[in-house]
């Protein structure tokens, strides 16, 4: 933290970093967890602010923290702001203690007037990936708080790029300037400089008798290179010029054969079910085998409901077409149909 004579004042600092949130129902959720913290002396006075705050991948805020402080004797100021994420709601509680005096006040947002809101800790995340992109969309407008914990607007714009000097080196910079207009009170503006990999690398607060600004170049971050994915041709394998790979598959048939002969062994009526169906195949030698083995196999499924007593021999099979045409007799054909007299002594026989 810098004055206009390039006094040193404080200190400010930023983490953004990955992190699990637990939730008043005890839901774990990955989110983004922000911290920041500054502190100096403006006036020989002492001061600093902080904020944490757990924020999600679409800058929904679960859960912040905001303390700002000044010294000044013999009246002292300590603000402390929580917003917490409800199912239905938001519920600010504010803490405002003035020498020994004490203030608490508690307010619940809906969140279905929510929508769009960015916290202190969204803010920052926002900015960051604003400078990774090296662009500020078109009419970014969004809702926040004042000072006052009241829903105000607050809209960014892109200023361009500069070059500026830290320390040694020198960088290009995307400078984004936000406003936040307060229903209550005059307008705030900011403006920030950004690295091309999202560092913040200035900040300054119009009006602020002080800027933040890096003492030196960090460690620029740089995207990842992946290695193509290699590709392996296709070879021929002939496993039986393999003499390791022949000798798997020897070993693997002796096994096999050792437990199909013992298991046969155990169960000697399978042996006796298998001959009996083959003599049954082939004394009727069908023209379809699957059907017939079907057929034959059929009345031993377990999920299938026991036979009637009484089957007819005209009865189409399930295992067969649909569309199944019964062979005629010829000497049913040629026999005459009886006359009335042999059915009336038939009926009374």
């Amino acid at each position: 933290m810098m004055s206009e004579d390039n006094q040193i004042l404080g200190e400010y600092s930023l983490e953004i970093k990955q992190a699990y949130y637990y939730n008043f129902e005890g839901d774990i959720t990955l989110s983004v967890l922000v911290h920041a913290t500054n502190r100096g002396q403006l006036e020989e006075i002492p001061c600093g602010t902080s904020i944490s705050g757990y924020v999600s991948w679409n800058l929904e805020t679960y859960e912040q923290h905001h303390h700002e402080f000044i010294k000044f004797l013999p009246l002292s100021t300590d603000r402390k702001t929580t917003l917490v994420r409800q199912k239905e709601d938001m519920l600010m509680t504010r803490i405002l203690k003035e020498g020994e005096d004490i203030k608490t006040e508690e307010t619940s947002f809906n969140l279905n007037i929510m929508d769009g809101f960015i916290s202190e800790s969204a803010n920052l995340v926002l900015l960051r990936v604003m400078g990774w992109r090296r662009k500020v969309p078109q009419n970014a407008k969004f809702l926040t708080l004042d000072a006052e914990g009241n829903l105000c607007h607050s809209t960014y714009e892109a200023l361009g790029f500069q070059t500026i000097q830290l320390g040694s080196e020198q960088a290009e910079v995307l400078v984004v300037e936000q406003n936040m207009y307060s229903n209550e009170d005059i307008p705030m503006t900011w403006q920030y400089y950004l690295l091309p990999d999202g560092h913040l690398a200035k900040r300054i607060q119009v009006g602020s008798p002080f800027c933040c600004i890096i003492n030196k170049m960090p460690i620029m971050r740089e995207e990842d290179e992946f290695d193509p994915k290699p590709v392996f041709e296709k070879k021929h394998l002939d496993w039986e010029e393999d003499v390791q790979l022949f000798a798997i598959f020897r070993d693997r048939k002796e096994e096999l054969q050792a437990s199909h002969t013992t298991y046969m062994r155990h169960h000697p009526e399978a042996q006796n079910l298998i001959s009996d169906f083959l003599l049954f195949l082939l004394l009727r030698q069908p023209s379809n085998v699957v059907t017939f083995a079907a057929e034959y196999f059929g009345p031993f499924a377990r999920g299938r409901r026991p036979p009637p007593p009484f089957r007819s021999s005209n009865r189409p099979s399930p295992f067969r077409s649909h569309h199944y045409v019964p062979i005629s007799n010829p000497l049913l054909e040629d026999m005459p149909e009886p006359s009335s007299e042999d059915k009336t002594e038939e009926s009374s026989s």
